[in-house]
């Protein structure tokens, strides 16, 4: 087992919120951490795929209530739809009983149903943990071919630990196939085409940190606009694809309006396009966007809780990957992603911190020197950035 870091994030939750929920993507880990976390402590763990676990819950408030005292795991929570409502009144119960805090860790294969149905009904009492693909800070040591692995294969953990490159692969298909053929039409209750949502989720992959036009790709599918809009909402809800907003600010130029849209893990993002080898993805058109795309991840897994993140771009072409608003005062960061050693400053970008005037600038580069490009920015890589965030 890989250790995680949103390990310790999970347990500092359950000693402050009788309800947390871990959300993450399918075979992310979830199950794996909630057995780690629940080590050494009477914990009760059901699991909802199963259609045993599934009829103990039947009577959930007289099942549930006869565990009082424990720590409950939901696994896969979306498969009883209705159980909110019962963990309210067994999370009031508990606190008249002066049991506040841990009583119940959800785990939840996506941020749809669990959001709407837990923010219905169990406001003031749930806090959510997010737990995404194996990150640059799970991945040690800090080398570079791990590094490397970890960006080609991408942080799913039986993709990334799988023996060879074929293995690796053919975990990444499988995966697809099960969000396509089963795990959509789980999610939204109604038949969405496998084909047409497979040839859109690769298109995105091509166009990986491009800007979302919806319409081109409806004309692409011979769908409508919003039916692409509402394809591409589904694949967000599902924490496989990431709209970066634009930053907006009174800066008196024609700004994008528009989001830029990334599938969020790498290796899925090279599965879709047939990459195999990280041979194969040097030679590629889509690495650089790819590896933008990776860092954007890595860095938003270790970003500090508040942190709001745009990207910027004008119609005259300034543009800055991403911008980070820190909390607590630590003011704007801006951030440029360059794929190799020998990374140089563009005019867009330097024209992008004219107008925005962020307090630090940093590009991210392939290599893990720290240096100065200019007197205003500083190349760094991506391990040293990962670590001056987790300092900020």
């Amino acid at each position: 087992m890989i250790p995680r870091h949103a390990e310790q994030a999970v347990a500092k939750a359950l000693g402050r919120q009788a309800a947390v929920a871990l959300i993450g993507p399918r075979q992310v880990g979830k199950t794996t951490l909630a057995h780690s976390i629940v080590q050494g402590v009477d914990a009760l763990y059901l699991d909802l795929e199963s259609s045993v676990d599934r009829a103990k819950l039947v009577d959930a408030r007289l099942f549930l209530a006869e565990h009082q005292g424990r720590l409950v795991v939901l696994d896969e929570v979306h498969r009883a739809p209705g159980l909110f409502p019962e963990l309210r009144g067994l999370i009031d119960q508990g606190r008249r009983r002066g049991n506040r805090t841990g009583l119940f860790l959800i785990l939840g294969s996506a941020s749809m149903d669990l959001l709407k149905q837990s923010g219905e009904t169990l406001a003031g009492r749930i806090e959510y943990v997010p737990l995404g693909p194996l990150d640059i800070v799970d991945v040690v040591p800090p080398a570079a071919a791990s590094t490397t692995k970890l960006w080609v294969r991408g942080g799913f953990p039986d993709s990334l630990l799988a023996a060879n490159e074929d293995d690796s692969l053919a975990f990444r298909r499988n995966l697809i196939r099960t969000y396509l053929d089963r795990d959509v039409s789980e999610f939204t209750g109604r038949r969405i085409p496998a084909e047409t949502l497979e040839r859109l989720w690769t298109m995105l992959a091509h166009s990986q940190g491009a800007l979302l036009n919806a319409s081109k790709l409806a004309a692409s599918l011979s769908l409508s606009g919003p039916t692409v809009a509402g394809y591409i909402d589904l694949l967000t809800d599902l924490l496989l694809v990431r709209r970066l907003r634009p930053f907006h600010a009174n800066v008196r130029k024609r700004l994008v309006k528009s989001p830029k849209i990334y599938v969020r893990d790498s290796g899925l993002v090279h599965a879709l396009l047939g990459i195999d080898s990280y041979s194969a993805l040097a030679g590629h058109p889509v690495a650089g966007a790819s590896w933008e795309g990776f860092v954007i991840e890595n860095l938003l897994a270790a970003v500090p809780a508040g942190t709001s993140a745009s990207f910027y771009r004008t119609r005259s072409g300034a543009e800055i990957d991403l911008l980070l608003e820190l909390p607590g005062g630590r003011g704007l960061w801006a951030i440029e992603v360059k794929l190799g050693l020998s990374p140089k400053l563009s005019r867009g970008f330097h024209q992008a911190c004219g107008d925005v005037g962020p307090r630090r600038a940093f590009v991210i580069y392939s290599g893990d020197e720290r240096y100065p490009l200019s007197k205003d920015a500083v190349a760094v890589g991506l391990r040293g950035m990962v670590g001056m965030l987790a300092e900020s």
